[in-house]
């Protein structure tokens, strides 16, 4: 299990959303990702997904 962070901006850079999950590998950590973000209501917002390494799983500006 690696630990992931999810991360979501407004556009002025106020941060909404900045938590971390465990995720078995990077294609389950970008599904629970973006089942996070559609939950919120964050999915239009700028978001990112970063693996424990640093590899950009999601990217929205």
């Amino acid at each position: 299990m690696g630990v992931y962070t999810l991360t979501v901006f407004e556009q002025n850079g106020e941060k909404l959303l900045d938590e971390t999950f465990e995720a078995t590998n990077d294609s389950e950590a970008k599904k629970a990702g973006e089942a996070r973000l559609q939950d919120l209501n964050f999915i239009d917002k700028t978001h990112r997904c970063t693996s424990p390494t640093g590899k950009l799983l999601l990217f929205h500006r």
